[in-house]
């Protein structure tokens, strides 16, 4: 099995592969809370595309955190034969308040 490197342009689909993703919420309640997310492995969708599901929590910020639970939008090709998700979802509201996360993770090799 030849190995697919971070850089490498592949055409087609690149079986059990994730995205990380390193970004802030939306501001809500006068702060932002950063996030660190790891989605899972390729899950099947209609049409031949594929998906991935992220959960975790956002890390600690004014004395209190979110967690979130999500499913990706399908494979969105980019340049040199990457693709990557989009996603637009709200944390779990604690302290009162919820915040959302939205934009694209982290390009990976294949363009499907």
């Amino acid at each position: 099995m030849k190995k697919v490197g971070k850089s490498d342009f592949v055409s087609g689909f690149v079986p059990h592969h994730n995205h990380g993703s390193v970004d802030y919420t939306s501001v809500e309640d006068g702060h932002v809370h950063q996030y660190l997310d790891v989605t899972s492995t390729p899950i099947p969708s209609q049409e031949g595309q594929h998906i991935h599901y992220t959960e975790g929590y956002v890390v600690l910020k004014d004395e209190h955190y979110h967690y979130y639970k999500a499913y990706s939008g399908p494979a969105i090709p980019v340049v040199n034969g990457m693709h990557v998700h989009y996603y637009d979802f709200y944390t779990s509201e604690d302290d009162a308040h919820r915040h959302r996360i939205k934009g694209a993770n982290q390009p990976v090799p294949g363009n499907k």
